[in-house]
């Protein structure tokens, strides 16, 4: 575990405009403390992190314009916690993901991310028998003590989260924007709980607006903090098949729900079973599958 000073600069750094993943990697393998960067000239970043001409000026700005630990600091006074991939809180599963995210802000429990956890996602637009399948494995998921995680989208995500509150279970939401730019706008108020006494969590700073891009990214986190992920429906082109896909290039397990031959939003998962995935009729089709703890995955 580092120090807090180098915490302080690896969360101001990461928030620098130009500083992808990439680089702020290289930036911690070139100088373990972080320090060093602070005194470097514009040319010696170009030089040292292949920064590209069109970035090292606002790079630059963003580089001095606060301190660190005001930065830090803020984020304290809005009730907002901040992991970094080496505090002992976080995720080891997440950890071994390809590409993990360096930075996590949290809000709420993260207790939770120590839990047992099962992904759920789906459709935006579920069918009534996607709805009642959401609601049953949701509901006996929570009786056997796992939390659900979930992207709070429209649909099958929505439904888990809030089955899952109304079951008095333990839920993380992974957002693709920052918690001031709850996306969608409907889902403030199921957010604000969540933030309250269960998990909000997202690797983009608070005032970070939804891009389209950000959703399949924030998808490998969904994966990556669960055991296993369930697919109740999905289209044949969705994000849910590109978070089942992205559990089983993990190692993880995929289970899906099947669905009638003739229903659109289950042409995904029926499509998932037959490239391996397993078919689910029951809790305990997915618990005789899943280890009795995490250690035994990583």
């Amino acid at each position: 575990m580092k120090n807090e000073q180098f915490k302080n600069r690896l969360v101001h750094l990461y928030e620098c405009r130009g500083i992808g993943l990439k680089t702020l990697s290289k930036m911690v393998k070139f100088d373990p403390s972080l320090n060093e960067i602070y005194f470097m000239t514009k040319q010696e970043l170009q030089y040292y992190f292949q920064i590209s001409s069109n970035f090292i000026d606002v790079m630059y700005f963003d580089l001095h314009h606060r301190e660190p630990y005001e930065v830090y600091k803020n984020y304290q006074q809005m009730n907002i916690q901040i992991i970094t991939i080496f505090d002992h809180e976080y995720p080891k599963l997440l950890k071994h993901i390809y590409n993990p995210p360096l930075v996590l802000y949290c809000k709420g429990n993260i207790q939770l991310l120590q839990n047992q956890s099962l992904a759920v996602v789906g459709t935006r637009n579920p069918s009534t028998y996607g709805i009642q399948a959401t609601k049953k494995f949701v509901s006996e998921l929570v009786e056997a003590n796992y939390s659900i995680v979930s992207g709070l989208a429209r649909g099958i995500d929505y439904i888990a989260h809030k089955t899952c509150m109304e079951q008095n279970g333990q839920t993380i939401a992974i957002l693709g924007s920052g918690f001031s730019q709850i996306y969608p706008r409907e889902h403030k108020n199921i957010a604000k709980k969540m933030a309250d006494s269960h998990l909000l969590l997202s690797e983009y700073p608070p005032n970070t607006k939804p891009q389209k891009r950000y959703f399949p990214e924030r998808n490998r986190i969904i994966s990556g903090v669960s055991i296993g992920t369930l697919v109740i429906e999905a289209r044949e082109k969705s994000g849910s098949l590109i978070t089942a896909d992205l559990a089983l290039n993990e190692g993880r397990e995929v289970f899906a729900v099947p669905g009638s031959i003739f229903s659109e939003p289950s042409k995904g998962t029926n499509n998932l079973i037959q490239q391996g995935a397993k078919l689910i009729q029951s809790v305990s089709d997915i618990l005789s599958e899943l280890p009795k703890n995490t250690t035994q995955m990583v």
